[in-house]
């Protein structure tokens, strides 16, 4: 499982010419779910750890301008989209190869739960784009900050 982090001021996601999903000031964060991946994962303590980080990184600043703060301090909303191309393998000519990509009817249930998971323990709202869609992001990266975690590195 890969998650990038992204803090942002406002996130918006559109399907189809539609709002399906939009935030306030918080953290989007791009989900993909690796080959590896079973529907076991919910169980593992990787899954645990990816949730804790994402509520907890102290990438909020605090009074002193400093990134002392996390999500659940600010109480910060939350926008999760499925993103496949997490496992882009670009070390062959010029198109990615997603082979390491879970397969989509094991990756659209492990993330739905990891939206089910989200939304148990989130400080705010939590919005979620839709699985397989062609999905229109707009946000406003705030910092930038840009965090990648990898469950193999839990």
């Amino acid at each position: 499982m890969r998650v990038v982090i992204q803090r942002v001021s406002e996130a918006r996601v559109t399907v189809g010419g539609r709002v399906v999903g939009e935030i306030g000031a918080g953290i989007l964060a791009l989900v993909g779910f690796g080959k590896e991946d079973t529907v076991s994962l919910p169980e593992s303590p990787a899954w645990k750890k990816m949730l804790d980080k994402l509520f907890n990184l102290r990438i909020f600043p605090d009074g002193d301008s400093k990134l002392n703060l996390s999500l659940t301090d600010v109480v910060g909303d939350l926008m999760l989209i499925s993103q496949f191309t997490l496992y882009a393998d670009c070390k062959k000519g010029r198109r990615p190869s997603f082979t390491g990509a879970c397969q989509p009817y094991v990756a659209s249930p492990l993330f739905d739960r990891f939206v089910d998971a989200a939304k148990a323990v989130a400080p705010g709202k939590v919005a979620a784009g839709e699985f397989g869609a062609e999905m229109h992001l707009d946000f406003t990266n705030w910092g930038p900050v840009t965090i990648i975690l990898d469950s193999d590195d839990m």
